[in-house]
C-alpha cells in the first residue's frame, strides 16, 4: 500500500515555512539542507520544499537544478516531495524540468515505494503532456510502467495521471499506441472502475484523433531530436 502523503504539519515543519515566509535566505538553507549528510535534514528539506511549492511554486525557480539533483538521494521521501514539488512547477519551467527525466525514470521503477513511483509517473505524464517531442520521450518508460503495474494500488491514480496525459499536447503516434495499450481494459476490463476510465480514456483518444482499430505496438527510445524539433 502507498505511504501516506496527506497530514497534518508538524511544529518544525510550521517553523520552517515560517521562516521562509520572512527571510529569503531560508529558503536558500533549506535548499541546501536537500544535500545534507544527515537523511533527516534532507526528508525535512524536501517536504518543506513541496509545501512551498503548493503556496508558491515561483520561490523555487531558481533552485530547479538543486531540486533535480536531489532526485539521486538513496530515500524515498525526499525524492517523492521533490516530484511532487516539480510537478506543480511544469506549466512554467517545462523546459528546465526536462532535465528531470532519468532522475524521474529510475523513481518510476523503484522497487520499494509506491509511493514514489506514483510521483515519478505524474511527473513524467505531466512533463509529456506540455509538446508532441515531450509525450514521444516518455511515452517508452510510461507504456513500461502501465505494464509493470497494472494490478497494483496505485493504479488506479496512474489511470487519471493517463488521462491528463492523453488530454495534453501529445503526438498522434503516441495517441494511437496509449488507446492500443488501453483497449482490452475498455473492453473488458475487469473491475467497474478499471474499465470505465480506460474506457474514458481510449473513446477521447480515438474520437480526438480520429483513429481506427489502434493498437499497441512496440517502439525504439525517442532520440533526442524528437524533442528538439518542439523546442
Amino acid at each position: 500500500m502507498a505511504e501516506q502523503k496527506e497530514r497534518e504539519l508538524t511544529q518544525e515543519e510550521a517553523e520552517q515555512l515560517g521562516k521562509i515566509e520572512h527571510d529569503a535566505d531560508a529558503l536558500a538553507a533549506l535548499i541546501e539542507d536537500l544535500g545534507s549528510s544527515s537523511r533527516r535534514k534532507r526528508q525535512l528539506a524536501a517536504r518543506v520544499v513541496a509545501l512551498v511549492a503548493e503556496r508558491d511554486a515561483e520561490l523555487l525557480a531558481p533552485y530547479i537544478s538543486e531540486l533535480i539533483d536531489a532526485l539521486y538521494r538513496p530515500e524515498a521521501q525526499t525524492r517523492w516531495e521533490v516530484l511532487d514539488a516539480l510537478v506543480i512547477m511544469v506549466p512554467n519551467h517545462a523546459k528546465e524540468i526536462g532535465a528531470a527525466f532519468e532522475g524521474a525514470e529510475a523513481a518510476l521503477f523503484d522497487e520499494l515505494s509506491s509511493t514514489l513511483r506514483l510521483s515519478a509517473f505524474t511527473l513524467l505524464t505531466t512533463w509529456g503532456a506540455t509538446e508532441r517531442g515531450r509525450s514521444k520521450k516518455v511515452w517508452p518508460v510510461i507504456d513500461e510502467a502501465i505494464q509493470c503495474y497494472h494490478g497494483d494500488l496505485e493504479y488506479r491514480d496512474m489511470l487519471a495521471c493517463l488521462h491528463a496525459f492523453a488530454t495534453g499536447k501529445i503526438s498522434g503516434d503516441v495517441a494511437a499506441e496509449l488507446a492500443g495499450r488501453l483497449q482490452f481494459d475498455a473492453q473488458n476490463g475487469k473491475g467497474a472502475y478499471l474499465k470505465a476510465r480506460s474506457a474514458e480514456i481510449y473513446d477521447m483518444l480515438v474520437k480526438r484523433f480520429k483513429l481506427e482499430a489502434p493498437k499497441r505496438r512496440v517502439r525504439a527510445a525517442a532520440t533526442s531530436d524528437d524533442v528538439d524539433d518542439e523546442e
